[in-house]
């Protein structure tokens, strides 16, 4: 322990390892609740940091980093001067009070936490393991080229610089694991797939499509739900683990049916779930580029969503949202029993809907088959729910069901959360929750149900369409044509993001004065109570994830 006090020495070390875990446990736990939220895809999270390289790399980290290294370029040539301690515990201060620096002890407002599920557990531990090889090899490297003390500020600045690249820390992380989750996600899989074996007489339902898969399955669970014990799988849970979790924890002989929703940004990744899940009847709601950011044109998604189809057994019955101009020629080339439904071409059609009224309160309209007719009522908005109630009345129609039974349980359906759904706002104005997601189409359609509405001014809160990839500005842009067509007012959220929304709207001719960009979803609140009035109606389209925010 050359020139320094042993006892010293051990009391830095403790004291900076701590500072720096300190610091490594709030920025590694940024990084892994991002992971999450970009569903542990490596692919993605590089994506979502190119795009965010200002929130990756905020300037206080970098900062310090440069700081720290011009701290100890002169701490090394000064220690070749004179070895005093006092340098030394200098720099040991001014390195400690630059990391705390760079901490944000400020708990930010999200909207979906990070939930330390076993998974997220095991990449976080991984994370560390990442740091202290790290370390290790820092410290194996310096130890070559000499054993005096006085060059553990170096150590130090390789330390801030593993923690600057935290980012990068996780995403290693997240490789190392992947053999050991692809070991467990098989373990569950396939424990999944022996299960749904023993069961002879379950009626599986599969629902597919870019847009409507968790309405049509609550809807279609709603309307068969008298006469089938069933169970659906919860909320927009869709994926391998979370249908086979669905399946370990909670199928069981007692359930007659089995609802549930498949979703594949993959090839071959829908064929795989349907071989899990083994569905009878197969439904496709809608195509529409709802994530180009992972499938890459209209073809793929086709192919993509169609594997449900070709998975079905001889017997199996495929059901098409005939109206859909995509789906529309997979039905055409489609040989299995299948059953079309929709609002155009109606004399192709096998279940479809007629004199279609919506208003405030919800829609009604006429239900028919080829055989008989029946009014029905729904507190859903928008024809495209017309269309999803359909795809549960055909499912309705395929087990047997009348059409007076499906009318009975459409009037139960109750609107999905954050889809269209109408809010009360304790007042005149009418607002309405689109919030869980969002594509062009689905924004288009949203933006027709409030022009129905005869009264008050139209007035629209979103951050735009996001996970378009290449397609966002186009996409956006297209977005800013149909909120000039219907809206009096528009508040963006996220002025970058946004920028090809309000160039748009200013290009039709919208009126720059009732623009206004704000940076959160509370200042759009804040902005709406200033300009909203009784009779106006309020929607909200569109949610901007954690991981998203400018």
């Amino acid at each position: 322990m050359n020139y320094i006090n042993e006892t010293l020495f051990f009391t830095v070390v403790i004291w900076t390892l701590g500072v720096f875990i300190l610091a490594a446990y709030k920025r590694s736990k940024y990084f892994l609740h991002m992971m999450q939220l970009e569903e542990y895809k490596n692919n993605n999270f590089i994506k979502w940091t190119e795009k965010f390289s200002y929130k990756i790399y905020p300037r206080k980290i970098i900062i310090n980093t440069g700081l720290t290294f011009i701290l100890t370029v002169v701490y090394v040539i000064s220690s070749f001067i004179t070895k005093a301690q006092g340098i030394f515990i200098s720099f040991i201060i001014i390195w400690s009070i630059l990391m705390v620096f760079t901490i944000n002890f400020k708990k930010e407002k999200v909207k979906k936490d990070l939930v330390f599920t076993p998974k997220a557990k095991r990449l976080f531990a991984f994370s560390w393991i990442v740091y202290v090889i790290d370390i290790i090899l820092d410290i194996f490297v310096l130890r070559l080229i000499t054993d005096n003390v006085y060059f553990y500020p170096v150590l130090l600045l390789l330390m801030t610089i593993n923690y600057l690249l935290a980012d990068k820390v996780m995403y290693i992380a997240n490789i190392l694991i992947r053999p050991i989750e692809n070991k467990i996600n098989r373990y569950y899989f396939d424990l999944a797939q022996d299960k749904m074996k023993s069961f002879n007489n379950l009626k599986v339902v599969g629902i597919t499509g870019s847009v409507g898969k968790t309405t049509t399955k609550l809807i279609t669970s709603t309307i068969i739900n008298d006469k089938y014990k069933l169970l659906k799988t919860s909320e927009s849970h869709n994926t391998k683990m979370e249908i086979s979790k669905a399946i370990n924890n909670k199928l069981s002989n007692d359930f007659e049916a089995f609802v549930v929703e498949l979703n594949g940004r993959k090839t071959g990744y829908i064929k795989e779930l349907a071989k899990l899940t083994n569905p009878s009847i197969g439904v496709l709601t809608a195509i529409g580029p709802s994530h180009m950011e992972s499938v890459n044109n209209i073809e793929n998604i086709m192919k993509t969503k169609y594997e449900l189809i070709e998975e079905l057994p001889a017997d199996g019955i495929a059901i098409f949202n005939y109206d859909d101009k995509y789906i529309k020629k997979l039905a055409d080339k489609t040989f299995k029993e299948k059953i079309l439904f929709g609002m155009k071409d109606l004399e192709k059609l096998d279940i479809y809907a007629t004199d279609v009224k919506v208003n405030e309160k919800g829609s009604t309209f006429i239900l028919n088959d080829n055989e008989d007719s029946i009014k029905c009522e729904t507190k859903l908005l928008g024809k495209h729910n017309i269309s999803n109630l359909l795809a549960g009345a055909a499912v309705a129609k395929a087990l047997g069901f009348s059409l007076k039974d499906i009318s009975k349980g459409i009037k139960k359906v109750k609107p999905a959360p954050h889809r269209l759904e109408l809010k009360d706002s304790g007042t005149e104005d009418i607002i309405i929750d689109d919030t869980f997601n969002s594509n062009l189409i689905g924004s288009k359609k949203a933006l027709e149900i409030i022009s129905k509405f005869e009264r008050g001014r139209k007035i629209i809160i979103t951050p735009g369409i996001i996970q378009l990839g290449e397609q966002e500005e186009k996409e956006n842009k297209e977005f800013s044509k149909n909120i000039a067509k219907i809206c009096n007012y528009s508040i963006l959220i996220g002025e970058k993001r946004t920028k090809p929304i309000y160039d748009g709207l200013v290009k039709e001719g919208f009126n720059e004065e009732n623009i206004f960009v704000v940076n959160s979803l509370e200042d759009a609140k804040k902005r709406l109570q200033s300009i909203v009035k009784p009779k106006d109606v309020v929607l909200f389209e569109n949610h901007l994830p954690d991981n998203y925010k400018e």
